[in-house]
């Protein structure tokens, strides 16, 4: 369990950092792509399956940095920016509504300060230090 409490933090700072860097890429890859007479005129299937790919890596890390944590307001905060980004890559996959292109790294980013502050705070050498008792 300790493992768990430790590494879940570190996965959701990872998957929601590549996503970021994910978002940030893929106006300078439609750039370039856009100038290449031989390409496509879509992205890859891959480049828009990641995603949703990082969306679950993001799902496991709040569920189980969720579990463990001691700070009250954490949960509901980590859940509320990953549903958030849902809606902002589901809104953008589905064009419902014209938002700006840097709306989808806010919630990324409180990810990443979100998990990055919970394993701050939770330095746990035991099983029992960070767990969230009710």
């Amino acid at each position: 369990m300790l493992l768990i409490k430790q590494k879940s933090d570190i996965l959701g700072t990872f998957a929601s950092s590549l996503c970021l860097i994910h978002c940030i890429a893929t106006p300078f890859l439609f750039i370039a792509q856009a100038g290449s007479v031989i390409c496509c005129d879509t992205p890859p299937e891959w480049w828009k399956f990641m995603d949703y790919f990082f969306l679950a890596i993001s799902f496991i890390a709040i569920y189980w940095t969720a579990k463990t944590t001691s700070i009250t307001w954490m949960t509901p905060m980590l859940w509320l920016s990953w549903f958030v980004l849902v809606a902002v890559i589901l809104n953008e996959k589905l064009e419902m509504y014209p938002l700006p292109e840097a709306v989808v790294y806010v919630p990324a980013i409180a990810l990443i300060i979100l998990h990055l502050y919970n394993r701050k705070r939770c330095k746990c050498t035991t099983d029992k230090c960070c767990v969230n008792e009710g």
